[in-house]
């Protein structure tokens, strides 16, 4: 029974040792998918955000059942696509700053340190990206997409906070209590 007992206590201990470390894997992957989406060409980038700007659209015509002719799908695009770039920045930075704080959130850091460094990661990421777009035809730096990357963190990191500490006082929270021992008098 002890060896059982042993053999569990190794098991995890080797799943904790591998997994943790992995859990930044995301975290690379997001930085990977912004990198490589900000390596476009202007024009290539704006036909991409364009083309899911239209797929949009034409979605909500099917869905609402709209029928909209194509010129207005054209105009609808065309109004929207602008809003659909900043929103493309915002949501790429929101799951940045989540696959950042969750492990980060596993590794213990909580509260104000983990807004402060996740938060911190991802404003110097943004930064960082907008300064390789100096670099990319057709493409340049921009202060608002910057502020519009880290507002996305700001609610990824809060998103990972409220679910975390949720989580703590839920799910794992009877992992956490040990069973009380018998005293023998």
């Amino acid at each position: 029974m002890k060896l059982l007992h042993y053999i569990g206590i190794f098991i995890k201990t080797l799943l904790r040792l591998l997994l943790k470390p992995l859990s930044f894997v995301p975290a690379l992957v997001m930085m990977y998918i912004i990198f490589g989406l900000s390596a476009q060409d202007g024009q290539s980038s704006g036909q991409l955000s364009y083309k899911v700007t239209k797929t949009a659209v034409e979605v909500v015509d099917e869905a609402a059942n709209m029928d909209l002719s194509r010129i207005q799908i054209e105009s609808y695009t065309d109004r929207l696509h602008p809003y659909v770039r900043k929103l493309a920045h915002f949501t790429e930075y929101l799951l940045l700053a989540i696959s950042v704080a969750l492990p980060l959130y596993v590794y213990r850091l909580r509260g104000i340190p983990l807004v402060f460094v996740a938060g911190l990661f991802c404003v110097g990421f943004a930064f960082l990206d907008e300064y390789h777009q100096s670099f990319v035809a057709g493409r340049g730096p921009s202060g608002r997409d910057v502020f519009i990357d880290s507002c996305g963190a700001l609610l990824g990191i809060l998103i990972t906070r409220i679910f975390g500490f949720i989580g703590r006082k839920t799910i794992f929270a009877p992992l956490a209590v040990k069973p009380k021992r018998k005293r023998h008098c």
